[in-house]
């Protein structure tokens, strides 16, 4: 039989209709049993994957909604796992808790009652929300859309409006998770007096397209600026996840994983490096390590970790006080 991570992807490629990657695994599942000389199976196999010379399914993988020739989304196929990130316990209990929900959403319909499919995420950037959403998206084998503002708003009357109300109307149309980042750009306080009444229907029209969501619809907002949501657009996600910096032993940890993800040890302690980035966010350690392993391998087979850690910490350490001074002095201005 196949090994379970084969057939894994196989069921989750096909219920995203990714063709491309369910032919490849079923490739690669062939290739298998017939090492195993399971040759029967082997050549079935191989039998329709020969004369499907067609796609084994319509392809629509990368769907799209337009308005003209611009597509309001951008569909991504997860991989991000749950179990990767960095989150409080909390927020980690809330979500495997969504996930049962929608998994069993069957039985919760059969005593009346709908999963919860309304996540907003707040917190300030870089610690992870754009990776949590992916990661419920992954864990319930759905396709990540996320939306693209640029091409939402518009510049007429009405018009931003209408590409909102053609975005829902074909999430409707399928499972998935529709993501909106940095969520204050449309859902904003309506209360403000520097605000258009345009803005204000935008706000107004969102919100109703958000009720009429099918709970099969995942939808989840993030936000770096909760303050300037607009108090009604709370109401509306039944789960509400603060992801706040890392502390000094998140960043601990984050480092020690990185070391034995990649198989690389930076040379320096972990807890040296948290200690020096604490106040930071993941994304600005992700950069740092990255660009440390990236000159380890680019200096290959004479690389001396530790010494191009120190040099590249020197040279964050550096930049960092130089940005934090020059706003100060902005800030006399």
């Amino acid at each position: 039989m196949a090994r379970a991570d084969l057939l894994y992807d196989l069921i989750k490629y096909g219920l995203n209709n990714d063709n491309p990657n369910f032919r490849k695994v079923a490739e690669a599942i062939c290739a298998e049993e017939r090492a195993k000389q399971h040759g029967v199976l082997a050549n079935k196999v191989e039998e329709l994957l020969r004369i499907q010379n067609r796609p084994l399914m319509r392809d629509i993988s990368q769907p799209s909604v337009r308005n003209g020739e611009q597509s309001l989304f951008i569909e991504k196929i997860p991989a991000r796992k749950l179990e990767q990130l960095l989150l409080p316990q909390s927020v980690v209990d809330s979500c495997r808790d969504l996930i049962e929900e929608q998994s069993r959403a069957d039985l919760l319909r059969s005593h009346g009652l709908e999963p919860r499919n309304k996540v907003l995420l707040v917190g300030p950037p870089g610690n992870g929300k754009t990776s949590l959403a992916e990661a419920i998206a992954e864990a319930l084998m759905l396709p990540l859309l996320t939306v693209k503002y640029e091409s939402i708003v518009g510049a007429y009357l009405g018009e931003t409006a209408t590409r909102l109300g053609k975005l829902f109307d074909y999430a409707k149309t399928r499972q998935c998770v529709l993501f909106f980042d940095e969520f204050e750009t449309l859902g904003k306080e309506r209360g403000d007096t520097h605000e258009t009444g345009e803005i204000k229907r935008v706000v107004s029209s969102l919100l109703l397209q958000i009720d009429s969501l099918p709970s099969y619809v995942i939808v989840i907002a993030a936000t770096n600026h909760d303050a300037l949501l607009d108090r009604a657009a709370w109401r509306r996600f039944q789960l509400r996840l603060s992801l706040p910096k890392p502390s000094r032993r998140d960043l601990e940890l984050w480092f020690a994983q990185f070391e034995s993800r990649v198989g690389f040890d930076f040379g320096l302690e972990p807890s040296t490096l948290a200690k020096k980035f604490l106040g930071k966010s993941y994304a600005e350690a992700e950069e740092f390590a990255l660009s440390v392993y990236r000159k380890y391998v680019l200096k290959l087979p004479d690389g001396n970790a530790k010494s191009i850690t120190q040099t590249e910490l020197s040279l964050y350490l550096t930049s960092a006080q130089g940005n934090i001074d020059k706003g100060q002095e902005e800030g006399v201005e």
